[in-house]
Formats: C-alpha cells, structure tokens, sequence
C-alpha cells in the first residue's frame, strides 16, 4: 500500500519504466523467434507486477479523492486509517507528533496496518485524525468471510 506522496511519485515514475521495460522485452522475444503465446507467459511476471502496482497507484489516487472501501467487521479498519490519513494531507511525521510518538512508530503501524491494535489505540489515531466512523449493525445482510 502506497502510503506517502513521495512513495505515490516514485510508484508512477516505476509504473511508467515497467510499462518501456515490457514493450523493450516484447520486442527482444520477437527477434528472438518467440510466437505470441511464449512470449506472453516470458513477460506474465513482469505484467503482474506491473498490474499490482497500477492497482496500488489507483488506490492512493480515490484514496486522494476522499473514496474509502467500506469496513466490514473492522478487516480493513487500519487501512482505512492510513487511507484517511492520506486524504486529509497528514503526513505521517505529523501524525506521529499528534499522537507523542516517533514517526518510525507510525510508520511501523502503518505497514501492519494497525494489525494487533487496541480498540482505545485506534480511537486515539481517529481522534489525532479528527475522523469520524458510523458502524451500522445490519442482522439481515450476511457477509461471508
């Protein structure tokens, strides 16, 4: 997860130098004698990295834009933390100064996405964030996990 601008930056100028790196492979497996079919399970790793960092790039943008994933039974509550965080332009030196922690602890808890955090932890994060969440009980809707 993509969870600085710096780090936004660097994953569009990476996605941009996969996307040359690809069509420079494609091109070397055509002199190659390659037919279409090797050729594409050559770069299918490649692809998929690509695709998976396009993915994350594409999160951080919505995230951005103030788009959040809803949270079902709290799975996604740190992400949706880091995510909130992003939106409001925080960086994660500043969070940590709200909370009175190091910004190598927030960083910590942000690459576990706050796995493991106390329900208390978690409000003090929200409450740093001045976020506001609604839980809706819903019996009728059943989520399979």
């Amino acid at each position: 997860m993509i969870k600085t601008e710096s780090a936004y930056r660097e994953a569009v100028e990476k996605l941009n130098q996969d996307k040359e790196f690809i069509e420079l492979e494609k091109k070397k497996f055509v002199e190659m004698g390659l037919d279409k079919e090797h050729i594409e399970l050559a770069i299918q790793p490649y692809v998929s990295f690509h695709e998976q960092l396009k993915e994350e790039v594409e999160y951080y943008e919505r995230t951005k834009r103030g788009e959040f994933d809803t949270v079902i039974n709290l799975r996604t509550l740190g992400r949706t933390l880091i995510a909130y965080r992003i939106y409001i332009g925080m960086s994660q030196q500043e969070l940590a100064e709200k909370l009175g922690v190091s910004a190598s602890q927030v960083s910590r808890d942000e690459r576990n996405e706050y796995y493991g955090a106390t329900i208390e932890r978690i409000q003090q994060i929200m409450d740093a964030l001045n976020m506001v969440s609604v839980t809706k009980i819903n019996p009728s809707d059943v989520v399979s996990a």
